[in-house]
């Protein structure tokens, strides 16, 4: 049988059993009042200055709540409406002077780390890895160009904010504007080796979300096992004042060749191949002018003027097979302009001026000549 135990003080029992307990004191202390726990997180809130408008907000209402209920943690309170306050008076300046999205682009780059793929910066040559260009990349590392390399960034472009547009989206937009990139960087076509294409690195669905919209462009070795040594930069800051004006005006040829139609065979599309023989006529006639406008020295002069001679007979060739009411009138005049704008004299031009002297080999369609997509 149990025994009860003996009464307190005016024949009452004590609250609770008076026996020892493991783990508890012989006789009960008195209480302490509680902590107020939103004075701990207003203290908490303040040291961190995360959100500062908020620790005040929790301290203020703490401190009320200590002095109705007699609680504790006053000076918890006190300190986080102090540091809050603080806290809110440098939030309001950062975001007064811009500094706060200065901050985030800084925080997010590092996070994203200086050795990752979107790091890189036009100009900068760099190794992956797997020494390979295809997939998914995260690191890379960057070398100088001198050395062996897998690729050379030389244009980098944002896309628009929005939701995520797609592989195939993103991978167009890369398309068209890196191959129409590329000339600012490397001015003259036939100094690139005949491995060397475009390449890019594009975001993914995932690098989306944490805001990257780039575009990286760059260059690479068709052969995936191959590399590159030596920077492939030829824009104006490294040609003379000639060489430059030569390769802008050759620009105008490229980009028109650039253009011409999906359909590898002209019978397949004759409007759309008159359309394209306009448009190189004009780009015809605005590389004579230029080139006809330029002050050459005494060792290009006459090379030059040899090739303007060539270019012109070729702007009426291709302007007449623009004209073309038939498939026979337009392979007789394309033929004549194609084989004009490929004419030695383009050779002897570029001799001349220093540039390069052996003409690129292309991939093309069957136009009616050797390639009718060809850049001189």
């Amino acid at each position: 049988m149990s025994i009860p135990p003996p009464p307190g003080p005016q024949g009452q029992y004590p609250q609770g059993p008076y026996a020892p307990q493991w783990g508890h004191p012989l006789a009960p202390y008195p209480r302490q009042a509680p902590v107020n726990g939103l004075a701990v997180a207003a203290f908490v809130l303040g040291v961190l200055c995360f959100v500062p408008a908020v620790g005040l907000v929790l301290g203020l209402i703490a401190l009320a709540r200590i002095r109705k209920r007699g609680e504790r943690g006053k000076g918890f309170a006190v300190a986080g409406c102090v540091l809050s306050s603080v806290g809110l008076a440098l939030w309001t300046l950062t975001l007064s002077t811009g500094a706060a999205g200065d901050f985030w682009d800084g925080f997010r780059d590092a996070a994203r780390g200086e050795g990752t793929a979107y790091s890189l910066e036009k100009g900068q040559c760099f190794t992956t890895p797997s020494g390979s260009l295809q997939g998914v990349t995260y690191d890379v590392d960057q070398v100088p160009c001198a050395r062996e390399h897998d690729g050379e960034v030389f244009a980098a472009f944002d896309l628009p904010e929005g939701s995520y547009p797609g592989d195939g989206e993103i991978t167009r937009a890369a398309d068209d504007r890196c191959y129409a990139l590329q000339d600012a960087y490397a001015m003259d076509r036939w100094a690139l080796p005949a491995d060397v294409d475009v390449y890019y690195l594009t975001p993914t669905s995932a690098s989306w979300r944490t805001g990257d919209r780039e575009i990286t462009c760059l260059f690479g070795n068709t052969d995936e096992r191959g590399t590159l040594t030596g920077s492939l930069r030829n824009d104006g800051a490294r040609l003379d004042a000639d060489q430059h004006t030569y390769l802008l005006a050759e620009g105008y040829l490229n980009r028109a060749m650039d253009e011409v139609p999906a359909a590898e065979a002209v019978e397949d599309d004759l409007a759309g191949y008159r359309v394209w023989a306009g448009q190189v006529s004009e780009a015809l006639r605005g590389e004579v002018a230029m080139l006809d406008g330029h002050d050459w020295p005494a060792g290009a002069e006459r090379p030059v003027a040899a090739l303007t001679d060539d270019l012109r007979l070729a702007q009426e060739e291709w302007g007449l097979a623009a004209k073309a009411a038939d498939l026979d009138a337009y392979f007789e005049h394309y033929g004549k302009g194609y084989d004009l704008v490929v004419a030695d004299s383009t050779v002897t031009a570029r001799k001349a001026l220093g540039l390069a002297t052996t003409p690129p080999e292309y991939e093309g369609g069957d136009g009616g000549g050797d390639d009718p997509g060809v850049e001189v």
